[in-house]
């Protein structure tokens, strides 16, 4: 299988850096993984709503350029189906017996993702209505993935 995270931002700190370094070493027994930063932009303090959706969508465009037609789209977004991690393993695994052994995840900016990339998206996933910075749900986002595999070969990870 062939996961591939699209990820407005960069990591900066070396201890996200070395938490991905981490979480890309395990899951390398059970996919090939691809992690595609593209780059954000920057918010005004105090901007509207239309300065939003323009910053929206100049990223949108940076991650439509790294979108592969085969693949199935995942964005992760606050509207988005809450599951839990027995079912999100579950869904990985049906999308593998489906012929879909390419899936995309996109993580959107401080602002969201653009009203584009989200209707280009196969599925829509929300892991919470809190809110987390965008570099951190990488991590997160990885450590979902790894327990899923876990999960579908039967292999014990704690709860």
């Amino acid at each position: 299988m062939n996961i591939t995270i699209i990820a407005v931002g960069k990591l900066k700190e070396k201890y996200l850096k070395d938490a991905v370094g981490e979480y890309s070493k395990r899951l390398s027994r059970y996919c090939k993984l691809n992690i595609i930063e593209v780059m954000d932009e920057k918010t005004p303090e105090k901007s509207s709503e239309k300065e939003e959706n323009m910053i929206r969508e100049k990223e949108g465009k940076r991650i439509l350029k790294h979108l592969n037609e085969g693949n199935y789209i995942i964005a992760l977004d606050l509207k988005g189906n809450m599951i839990s991690s027995v079912e999100f393993a579950r869904k990985v695994e049906q999308l593998a017996l489906a012929g879909n052994s390419s899936i995309t995840f996109i993580i959107g900016g401080s602002l969201g993702i653009s009203r584009e990339i989200l209707q280009k998206s196969n599925y829509k996933l929300c892991f919470s209505k809190m809110t987390f910075p965008h570099q951190l749900f990488r991590i997160m986002l990885l450590e979902q993935v790894y327990r899923g595999f876990k999960i579908i070969k039967g292999e014990p990870y704690h709860k």
